[in-house]
């Protein structure tokens, strides 16, 4: 078994690991290589334009972290095509189709980004143009493979066309109208080629060269060779599953543990059945199983005195039984009661959120999906889901509230931070005072919220303009309190002005704490949103182009709950082109 990831750069020793196995497989495989392509290979992952090509990465490897293979992909997105540049697996393998599998994936790349079609070189299979019989048997293997997926050279232009006399095997160029029509046009073509040739070849094809080629291509729409090696009728693999272009959903299975049956308590849940029952109506998900993680990630954003209060008290209680926080430390917080019940109250911001017997499982579990997601963003995927309850964004480093026990989200956003800066954009209802507090003097992780004014809504205490950061983290805090009716055109005028500070920003991640509860009728607060303002929001945090984790926060109203999840991820699929 394998699995095919993206590697955005060489910043994590894991992908460092993966670049070096990927160099020497090119090694291996491609001896005659240009050597900027090994030394180069890492500049033009971290450029994110280089030669005006942007270069993805993908390699396919063993759950050992063994690399199987690759493929290196150029986007030009100017002339809005894509070229394969290597696609090659270990030598070792003689079978188990890596090399089929990447260049499925490759394909909907390039299909996701709405590219003319994707090109590759291939060297001939014509013994008067390839005159070594085990070079000439390999290139029409090779041919053979592409043309399975559609993939033949282009007809009747002087491509082929050696640089200097004394060179042989000058390559075809090869298209894949990726399962569309292959009517590719002109001038679509000669942008295309001169496009190859400048960008890649530009120090060796001088200006007169690519005006010959470009000029010989007459055909309109081009002509590609017929099949050589396939029935002509023969129908495209389809892929297995639809590789990078799902949205990986990461559900805490273990939340209903936590269930606090008591009158008016409404973070229940029926509240994950809910969303699940709609997510289940569209093609955009894929279950991914959550892994479990150390304390130590847990321990990054919260003290570790809270963290063993909180294990050790709801430990302690029967099943069935709840503690209430009733008493709070307000005049001499240094010294919390010895009594372990009434100590509640020292780690505590409220009185309606209890402590359980379950309660430290189901947040711990949380964080385990919140995490699990993080790692699919690290991956490749562009966007990932964690469906979990109890919520997170109300607990700060060194206390619980809000119906909130961890904060799954800021964990997974600071080890996010590892790879990258990452901007926190929580959309619930209520400040997310907990995100705020533990990354209150950073200035690697950018956090803002629009929720309700202090002055009328949970937590009360917090979320003020005023508040933006101190020491290293002054101005990467941004709160956008709103007045208590608020409509769906009001909000999305909101979001836009959060996302222009978060441009600012630049971040490599993006985490959305996803709160639902601005909907209309929902009980804990008082705007009006609708499933089309969900969908809107979504649409505008999608076009952001920022890989990006949901983890869910609030959201109480159960009628509309559903729908508006989904709503919400249809509109953030379109924004990052997955639909």
């Amino acid at each position: 078994m394998f699995r095919i990831r993206r590697i955005y750069d060489d910043l994590r020793a894991v992908d460092r690991e993966a670049v070096e196995q990927v160099l020497l497989i090119l090694a291996g495989q491609f001896p005659d290589a240009p050597a900027s392509d090994t030394q180069k290979l890492t500049e033009r992952l971290r450029d994110a334009l280089t030669h005006r090509l942007r270069y993805v990465l993908l390699v396919a490897e063993e759950q050992r972290r063994k690399v199987l293979g690759f493929a290196l992909t150029a986007y030009a997105p100017d002339v809005k095509f894509c070229y394969l540049d290597y696609l090659a697996t270990s030598r070792r393998l003689t079978g188990g189709g890596v090399g089929g599998a990447l260049y499925q994936q490759v394909r909907r790349e390039a299909a996701r980004l709405e590219a003319v079609g994707l090109f590759m070189e291939c060297l001939p299979d014509d013994p008067v143009l390839c005159p070594d019989p085990e070079m000439l048997k390999q290139n029409r293997s090779r041919l053979k493979f592409y043309e399975r997926f559609g993939a033949r050279p282009i007809a009747g232009t002087a491509y082929e066309t050696p640089l200097s006399p004394d060179d042989d095997c000058a390559p075809y160029l090869v298209y894949d109208p990726l399962d569309r029509p292959p009517d590719l046009g002109r001038e679509t073509a000669r942008r295309v080629v001169r496009a190859i040739l400048e960008r890649k070849y530009g120090q060796l094809c001088p200006p007169s060269y690519v005006k010959m080629v470009v000029e010989s291509i007459n055909d309109d729409p081009v002509r590609l060779r017929p099949p050589r090696y396939l029935p002509a009728q023969l129908p495209v693999p389809k892929p297995r599953g639809r590789g990078l272009a799902v949205i990986p959903l990461v559900v805490n299975r273990d939340h209903a543990i936590h269930h606090v049956r008591e009158r008016g308590y409404v973070e229940s849940p029926v509240r994950i059945g809910a969303i699940l029952k709609e997510l289940a109506r569209t093609n955009l998900f894929e279950s991914v199983p959550a892994h479990r993680y150390s304390r130590d990630h847990i321990l990054a954003v919260h003290d570790p005195r809270f963290f063993n209060y909180l294990k050790k008290m709801c430990g302690q209680l029967k099943p069935g039984e709840s503690v209430y926080p009733y008493v709070f430390p307000i005049r001499n917080a240094a010294r919390p009661p010895k009594d372990m019940p009434v100590r509640a109250g020292y780690y505590c911001i409220d009185t309606f959120t209890p402590l359980n017997r379950n309660a430290y499982h189901a947040a711990r579990r949380a964080v385990d999906c919140a995490l699990t997601a993080a790692e699919t963003i690290l991956n490749g995927y562009r966007a990932a889901y964690a469906l979990v309850r109890p919520p997170g964004h109300h607990a700060e480093r060194k206390v619980f509230g809000g119906f909130c026990y961890f904060n799954s989200a800021a964990v997974a956003a600071h080890y996010l931070s590892a790879h990258g800066k990452v901007a926190v954009v929580d959309v619930d209802y209520h400040h997310g005072n907990g995100t705020q507090d533990i990354f209150y003097l950073r200035g690697d992780v950018f956090t803002a919220s629009i929720h309700g004014h202090p002055s009328f809504a949970y937590p009360y205490f917090s979320g003020f303009a005023e508040e933006v950061g101190e020491g290293p983290g002054q101005g990467a805090n941004y709160n956008l309190p709103l007045p208590e009716q608020v409509d769906g055109e009001a909000y999305l005028k909101a979001l836009a002005k959060v996302l222009a500070k978060v441009k600012r920003f630049n971040p490599d991640f993006l985490v959305v704490c996803l709160g639902l509860d601005p909907a209309k009728g929902d009980p804990t607060g008082s705007w009006s949103l609708k499933a089309a303002d969900f969908e809107a929001n979504g649409l505008m945090l999608g076009r952001m182009g920022v890989p990006t984790l949901v983890v869910q926060e609030g959201g109480y109203y159960i009628r509309s709950l559903g729908t508006n999840a989904r709503n919400f991820f249809n509109g953030l699929a379109r924004g990052i082109g997955l639909i």
